[in-house]
């Protein structure tokens, strides 16, 4: 256990999110006495680590004490401090870039130490620094906007955050790629995002807004209805505020739980709606090959959808029950084929690294089978344990189940060596919470097929209006680089009685802001 006391700030959540990287397992303490190292929770090998911030007008000094063998159970009073190690972060003003306000620096500052001193102290690979947000890239998108050569990136990358050359490599080759769909920056473009909370299953790992077909099906048409009420609402909206759809995602859940009649009620209400006849990319989650039917793919494909995803998560058959799949990797496979017969040719497919009990030969398997298909954009994402999931509701008896990071980084390799087998090139990478071996999730895709939607979605260089239950639009504000975040309710029941309080609050938020 570490526990950590801080002075000369209150930085709290930056220092967790930071330790968290490390372990789990800390807690904070004051010194409100003499005696506070008395702490009845200490045993024989926990650690303080003190952590002091001093601001002076030439330097910010962030340090921290580590001390080791905190009680000693002769005494069971005092603390050994034989083994005292102090890590400084000392950074001159004189240094500072003027545009890096004084707080944010402070706060880098602490974190630098922290992840200095717990390098020291823990086994755990932590390549992407001090970074602990999930947009990686939108770093290098600030840096580049600067005008900073790439050497001047890879300096700042590796001294100011920690990042590892090998992370660098990586999220270097994803800016540029996303540069040509980014800029030039235009306020008045706008992506749409549809949320379909339906699933055959719950699958294990699921944290989405996602309701079972057996309990909630008999909702679907209700909530379709409350849907379109909604989307007249955005629609009057886009249109007062003069914006342009450039992208459209049917997401969820899984948008294909809804029959071929209901696909094609929703979709015409949208071009009815809504000006979507010049939009670049419209993309549709046919993720689960249990809800993908011919009738379906045809309506799908007759009212223009251009991007379709089939996400298999792994192409072990033992694997799919376990998480609660409820088809094969025939079935899979026979889905997909059955998608390029009816025409369509750009198909993503996602998998998931580190899934309870699967090894890297499984990976191998899974990787070796998605190469035979080859979709035109592969989605890797590593295991994360997320709040809402029932893995981490029910983490007892799964944790002995789950990847160390040794093997999660070498099937991460593998699927990069897979990918580039498949003429397939990472265009967008974004991280999660609590992701097993902390490292991210990277999107492949031949060349041309990059999906446009992703890469705006992720960067938050334009606003997204999201409409469904559980969605949450993001108004970009870019002149102030500012992001507004409105969320819709979780819940379906709530969402279908609340559906004009979802469009009065997106109203409200571009009132506020006219």
């Amino acid at each position: 256990m570490f526990f950590i006391e801080i002075n000369g700030h209150d930085y709290k959540y930056e220092v967790s999110e930071l330790i968290k990287m490390f372990t789990n397992e800390f807690k904070f303490v004051e010194q409100s006495s003499d005696d506070f190292l008395n702490i009845e929770d200490f045993k024989e090998g926990d650690i303080l680590l003190e952590n002091i911030l001093e601001v002076s007008e030439t330097n910010i000094i962030s340090t921290i004490y580590i001390k080791k063998n905190i009680k000693n159970e002769q005494t069971n009073k005092k603390i050994n401090s034989d083994e005292l190690i102090c890590v400084d972060e000392i950074v001159e003003v004189a240094d500072i870039v003027e545009s890096v306000p004084m707080k944010k620096q402070c706060k880098e500052d602490i974190k630098r130490s922290f992840y200095k001193a717990l390098n020291k102290l823990c086994n755990s690979y932590v390549p992407w620094g001090i970074l602990t947000g999930i947009r990686p890239v939108k770093v290098l998108h600030g840096l580049i906007t600067d005008g900073c050569s790439d050497e001047r990136i890879r300096e700042i990358l590796r001294k100011q955050y920690l990042i590892s050359d090998e992370k660098i490599d990586l999220a270097l080759e994803v800016a540029k790629r996303e540069c040509k769909f980014i800029y030039p920056l235009n306020k008045d473009k706008i992506s749409l995002y549809i949320s379909i909370p339906f699933c055959p299953t719950r699958c294990l790992y699921c944290s989405f807004p996602s309701n079972s077909l057996e309990k909630y099906g008999h909702m679907k048409k209700l909530y379709l209805e409350k849907l379109t009420q909604e989307i007249k609402g955005v629609a009057k909206i886009i249109e007062e505020t003069d914006k342009t759809i450039e992208t459209l995602y049917i997401g969820g859940g899984t948008p294909t739980s809804l029959d071929a009649c209901e696909l094609e009620y929703l979709i015409n209400t949208l071009y009815n709606e809504l000006d979507i006849s010049n939009i670049l990319e419209f993309t549709v989650e046919a993720g689960r090959p249990d809800t993908i039917t011919l009738e379906k793919l045809q309506t799908l494909k007759k009212l223009g959808v251009t991007r379709i995803s089939i996400n298999p998560q792994t192409m072990n058959n033992e694997t799919l029950k376990k998480i609660g799949r409820e088809h094969t990797v025939s079935d899979i496979v026979d889905k997909f084929h059955m998608a390029r017969e009816v025409g369509f040719d750009n198909i993503n497919m996602d998998i998931i690294l580190g899934l309870i009990d699967e090894d890297i030969e499984m990976v191998r398997n899974t990787l070796e089978q998605i190469k035979l298909l080859s979709p035109e954009s592969l989605t890797v994402h590593t295991m994360a344990i997320k709040r809402a999931s029932e893995l981490n509701r029910n983490m007892q008896d799964y944790k002995s189940k789950l990847k160390k990071d040794e093997e999660i980084i070498q099937m991460i390799d593998l699927s990069m060596k897979y990918a580039d087998e498949m003429g397939l090139k990472p265009y967008y990478m974004y991280r999660q919470k609590h992701m097993v071996g902390n490292l991210e999730n990277i999107g492949y895709s031949k060349e041309g097929y990059e999906c446009i939607y992703n890469i705006q979605v992720m960067e938050e260089k334009q606003s997204n209006f999201a409409l469904g239950a559980g969605s949450i639009s993001k108004f970009v504000y870019l002149d102030e680089n500012r992001i507004e975040r409105v969320p819709n309710v979780k819940n379906l029941e709530q969402y279908i009685d609340r559906v004009d309080e979802m469009i009065q609050r997106k109203q409200e938020e571009v009132n506020k802001n006219a």
